[in-house]
């Protein structure tokens, strides 16, 4: 790469003039141009203020491709980075990807099995040459994706979460764990996906409504404390009294150790220390009170099986009760009488629910709608079940980052985030950090097969995607970052975990600002979803309007992080928005055909009336547009900006330099123009330099390249 923009690199003068403008003629020689120019890397910039201004990305999947959610967020990342680079900052946007564990052995697992070979089939060696071959072939698609959106990253500082060095770097984090005693081994009750077959923490489930039945069951109540009998018949049963719970899940009851009921329950306060017998198991279990159980939720009594629920997993902690595992890890009932061995969970739900009629233990049924833990990669329904993992403490490391944010260190926009944040972190359990799957970064232990849940690597990205371990000049000059944008699904999968790492590791908070972008919603106001066919591609728009009317029409409903209910008639007022302003260049050009002006701020002496309320106006316009940039106030700085373009310069001034063919009023238009095109660039970057070079080409200024251009100052209008 060059860093001189006047050597000949890219034909812009063929860019056709005379017709409207059509951003399929420009982008790709535009964005040619850019990369020539070497002004992505931070190295090639001109001499500027001599402040840096980092941004990093949320490295996608290399499974991944472009969607709404990733074309918000890196317009905002991309309009940072361009106003900044404008203003003279040292600006670097480091891009990467990530190998996205789970997802990418997804991925190639199916494409394996259109030939009819499992993973299995070719061993751990052979299926993860595989899975780099596939990276190799596929892992960068979203990139040159981002490039048509027009994103300036310095793609020479391109960082993978499975290169060499940032293996070394995920290594270095593990000891340095274990060296301080964070890290442990225990068997505790995790979220088991039996498709991937293997642990997910809770962050990694998402949630999915389901129709269901909630089954109001009754258990017997023990004659006395100490009847154990087995055996019991029906008519016994029946003369029986019993305690009713509610529960979506009478499969798990094979494994049930308790009824629990609120201690407030003044239903229940007499039944609490009293004992059950377990109806099909013929065991006893005792009747606890815990503060967990909602009195309003059913019968107000629940079942308690520890071993396959995480609120009853702790239940059974607070009370001494056994925990025991009848699912195992492939989804089979285990443990439990002869009757019930073996079978599937939904084969032993409809048994148990059969004997439980036969013996006229099923009191009502009713139909029910509850939220049901997916597994956030294929969609299974997540089993919570004891098993081995790797676990790290968590109370020390968020402590720090908590310190962290109450100090102001780390700030979020919008604020409220700021509260969620901290309530996640005071309360956040320890993190199961192992994954039984191939790929990934494998636990340096010896004989572990486990690899690291993908998001431990990720929270290392803002120092070991800058060279940590290693004392690289990158890291000296760029950590920490001064923004990170994200959205919300990941602010504690990924933003909180990058705060207590960057804050273990660097003992520095590794970013000063987090934005928390919109959602982008359909017009129904319901997420977006590719699978459900509700999913809007990206980069059909950018074909469909281009890539600035893309950008400038999500930026332009981006207000206070409030979601985006998209609609596709902004885009296309973006679309007929570039065209006037192609048109009003073109105005202008013409209207100073022959007058060498080269950025010439204008002489107002003398100038009438109208000229002065441009000017006026155009100064106000600059401080209100980097006033809402400074606040990330984008969809603000978007409105400013249109209005002023369309109805103060194009409705008022030209009409108005129709009726005049002075100097001054030609200096003024060139002036304003130039202005509008720097101001506007972060926002629509093709057009606004494609006008530019046209300029350039007339002598009409003297930055030969906008991009680097400095941003206008209000005071110099005044």
């Amino acid at each position: 790469m060059t860093n001189d923009p006047d050597e000949p690199k890219n034909n812009i003068s063929d860019i056709p003039r005379g017709k409207p403008y059509d951003p399929k003629e420009v982008e790709e020689k535009i964005y040619r141009l850019w990369e020539q120019s070497g002004y992505f890397n931070p190295d090639n910039l001109p001499k500027g203020n001599g402040k840096t201004y980092t941004i990093l990305i949320a490295p996608p999947n290399i499974t991944g491709s472009l969607h709404m959610g990733h074309a918000l967020e890196n317009t905002i990342s991309d309009t940072l980075i361009r106003f900044h680079r404008m203003r003279g900052y040292k600006t670097l946007w480091l891009p990467g990807t990530d190998h996205a564990g789970i997802a990418t052995q997804n991925a190639v697992e199916k494409e394996l099995k259109k030939q009819g070979l499992s993973r299995h089939d070719l061993g751990k060696e052979e299926f993860l040459k595989k899975i780099w071959e596939w990276r190799e072939k596929y892992g960068n698609i979203i990139l040159d994706q981002l490039k048509k959106l027009g994103c300036s990253l310095d793609w020479s500082r391109t960082r993978f979460t499975m290169d060499k060095e940032y293996q070394e770097a995920v290594r270095t984090a593990f000891e340095h764990y274990q060296k301080k005693g964070l890290i442990y081994q225990g068997e505790r009750v995790v979220n088991w996906c039996i498709k991937d077959q293997t642990a997910l923490s809770d962050l990694e489930l998402e949630y999915a409504e389901e129709k269901s039945k909630l089954w109001y069951i009754k258990y017997p109540i023990a004659k006395n404390s100490k009847w154990n009998k087995f055996g019991v018949g029906a008519s016994e049963i029946r003369n029986s009294k019993f305690i009713t719970v509610a529960t979506t899940r009478p499969e798990t009851m094979l494994g049930d150790t308790a009824i629990a009921v609120n201690p407030k329950d003044e239903r229940y306060k007499a039944l609490v220390g009293q004992t059950v017998i377990l109806p099909l198991v013929n065991r006893e279990i005792p009747i606890v009170a815990d503060p967990l159980i909602e009195i309003e939720f059913g019968t107000g009594a629940v079942k308690v099986t520890p071993a396959h629920d995480l609120a009853d997993n702790e239940i059974a902690f607070k009370n001494n009760l056994p925990i025991l595992k009848i699912i195992n890890e492939v989804g089979k009932i285990i443990n439990v009488n002869e009757e019930f061995d073996g079978l599937k969970i939904s084969e032993a739900r409809a048994k148990v629910v059969g004997k439980l009629k036969e013996l006229g233990l099923i009191e009502k049924e009713e139909e029910f709608i509850h939220n049901v833990a997916k597994c956030y990669r294929c969609n299974s329904t997540i089993e919570p079940l004891p098993s081995k993992q790797w676990f790290l403490k968590m109370k020390p490391l968020a402590e720090k980052a908590i310190k962290a944010i109450e100090n102001g260190e780390i700030t979020y926009e919008p604020e409220r985030w700021k509260a969620i944040s901290l309530d996640w972190l005071r309360n956040v359990r320890d993190w199961c950090v192992s994954r039984q799957i191939w790929w990934g970064h494998q636990i340096p232990i010896e004989n572990c097969e486990d690899t690291f849940d993908t998001w431990f690597s990720s929270a290392l990205w803002p120092f070991a995607a800058l060279g940590w371990p290693q004392e690289t000049k990158d890291l000296k000059n760029f950590y920490s970052a001064t923004v990170i944008t994200s959205a919300r699904d990941i602010l504690h999968l990924w933003i909180s975990r990058m705060i207590f790492s960057g804050l273990e590791f660097m003992d520095q908070a590794p970013f000063k600002t987090v934005i928390i972008h919109a959602t982008v919603l359909n017009k129904e106001g319901k997420r977006m979803s590719k699978s459900l066919g509700t999913g809007i591609d990206p980069l059909e728009l950018i074909e469909k309007y281009g890539a600035d009317a893309t950008r400038f029409g999500l930026i332009y409903q981006t207000f206070g992080g409030q979601d985006i209910h998209f609609n596709e008639n902004v885009l296309m007022m973006g679309k007929k928005f570039a065209n006037k302003l192609w048109n009003i260049a073109r105005f202008v050009s013409t209207k100073t055909e022959g007058n060498i002006l080269a950025n010439n701020e204008p002489d107002l002496d003398g100038a009438d009336e109208e000229s002065l309320a441009l000017i006026k106006k155009l100064g106000e316009t600059i401080k209100d547009t980097t006033d809402n940039l400074q606040k990330y106030n984008f969809g603000e700085a978007a409105h400013v900006i249109y209005d002023f373009v369309w109805h103060d310069f194009a409705d008022k001034y030209i009409e108005h330099s129709k009726t005049k063919n002075t100097k001054d009023v030609k200096m003024i238009l060139v002036y304003a123009l130039t202005t509008i095109l720097k101001l506007l660039h972060p926002f629509m970057p093709f057009i606004t330099e494609t006008i530019w070079q046209e300029l350039v080409e007339k002598n009409l200024v003297k930055e030969k390249i906008l991009i680097v251009a400095e941003w206008p100052n209000q005071h110099s209008v005044l």
